[in-house]
């Protein structure tokens, strides 16, 4: 077993696609392009709209945090929720208040269930 620490204090700034308030820390990598990170948010940040390099799981775990399509419509996502991105997809995410997510990128991302907020 490995302890280590992945707080804020560890977290790096977000700069691209004109964000603010975020930051994040590079938890790990597997096998076929897979990542994963812990991202914070400050009251008001947000990560700008790009295409998802990779299918992406966006899991909050801390506070209420947001995720948008390529509509720009906001789905709220409290702590237990999450949403997913295909490769490709045009998408932002943020949060008004303050959110802990954690973020997986996987080159080829499916899903095991169908679930529905």
């Amino acid at each position: 077993m490995r302890v280590f620490n992945f707080g804020p204090d560890q977290a790096q700034p977000i700069a691209p696609f004109g964000s603010v308030g975020a930051a994040s820390v590079h938890l790990g990598d597997g096998a076929g392009e897979a990542h994963a990170y812990c991202l914070y948010f400050a009251a008001g940040g947000v990560i700008g709209p790009h295409v998802a390099g990779f299918g992406q799981l966006f899991l909050v775990v801390a506070g209420e945090a947001w995720a948008a399509g390529v509509d720009g419509q906001r789905a709220t996502l409290g702590v237990g929720q999450g949403a997913c991105f295909e490769r490709g997809e045009l998408h932002s995410k943020g949060s008004e208040r303050g959110a802990t997510v954690i973020m997986l990128q996987m080159k080829e991302l499916r899903l095991v269930a169908d679930m529905q907020a």
